[in-house]
């Protein structure tokens, strides 16, 4: 199957319909929608639970576990948001799809570490939805090498991949990055650190490029600098991308998906090059 996402991303792979996706959503008229739209673009059959009854049974007691789940933030039986952290207790992973939405709503989303958010404001919602469910049951695709000398950075952006369903390595060093490299050719994208004992991130970079193309690999460099000059001088040495802490985390995670989106593309167009000659 293929298919294309409203935001840029392309799969090309195995049927999704034997993945199980739980939809709890009241309104029938998104829940028809969402059903629909998800058959159509991606073979998959969701079970729609329409109060949170509906959805503690379709969850405790499925002969195997939910893959993913997109849920409203209030359902009939759990008007204060009670079905989202039900679904976190349970690991359940989940999506959140809601036409209720202020900064104080997304603060309380991000919290309980949901996978991602889709508002119901455009003609789009449902298509943005679908991508974010394809985009989750396909990242494991992708094997991203996180670089930092601080062991706190690394687990915290290695939590934050894993929760999208990125395969993840790690490296404490510019050294250590240079050896996962060549033990793990499929790695696709590094995050590193800037400001590293042994090799900087500029300099790791450029050691990257003299072996490594942007066709092969996307590198995404990250500082706490204030200095607005390192992301031109990481472009200059072969970066793809630059990012400031402390991230936002949709524009973290919109940054690693539009660099992969990045590499599919051109590996895709190589592949077919390929074959025409």
């Amino acid at each position: 199957m293929s298919f294309f996402g409203v935001s840029g991303m392309y799969y090309s792979g195995e049927s999704l319909q034997q993945h199980r996706i739980v939809l709890a959503e009241d309104s029938n008229l998104f829940s028809a929608m969402v059903s629909k739209r998800l058959k159509e673009l991606l073979d998959i059959d969701v079970i729609v639970c329409r109060d949170y009854e509906d959805l503690q049974f379709s969850v405790e007691n499925a002969s195997f576990p939910a893959a993913l789940a997109i849920s409203n933030i209030n359902l009939p039986g759990a008007e204060n948001g009670e079905a989202l952290s039900y679904l976190i207790d349970m690991s359940v992973p989940t999506i959140v799809f809601t036409g209720t939405f202020q900064e104080s709503t997304r603060e309380t989303i991000l919290s309980k570490d949901i996978v991602d958010y889709v508002i119901k404001d455009s003609v789009f919602a449902v298509d943005m939805l679908a991508e974010s469910v394809c985009r989750f049951l396909t990242n494991h695709r992708h094997h991203v090498l996180i670089v930092d000398d601080s062991p706190t950075a690394r687990a915290l952006l290695t939590t934050q991949l894993k929760r999208y369903n990125f395969r993840t390595s790690s490296a404490e060093s510019g050294a250590a990055a240079l050896e996962l490299l060549k033990k793990h050719p499929d790695i696709g994208l590094m995050i590193t650190d800037y400001n590293m004992p042994d090799i900087d991130g500029f300099e790791l970079t450029r050691r990257i490029r003299a072996a490594h193309g942007p066709h092969q690999l996307r590198i995404i460099g990250v500082s706490s600098s204030d200095n607005r000059l390192l992301s031109a001088r990481f472009l200059k040495a072969g970066g793809n991308d630059f990012m400031l802490r402390p991230f936002v985390n949709e524009e973290f995670y919109c940054r690693v998906n539009q660099n992969l989106d990045t590499l599919t593309k051109i590996q895709t167009l190589g592949a077919k090059n390929v074959r025409k000659a």
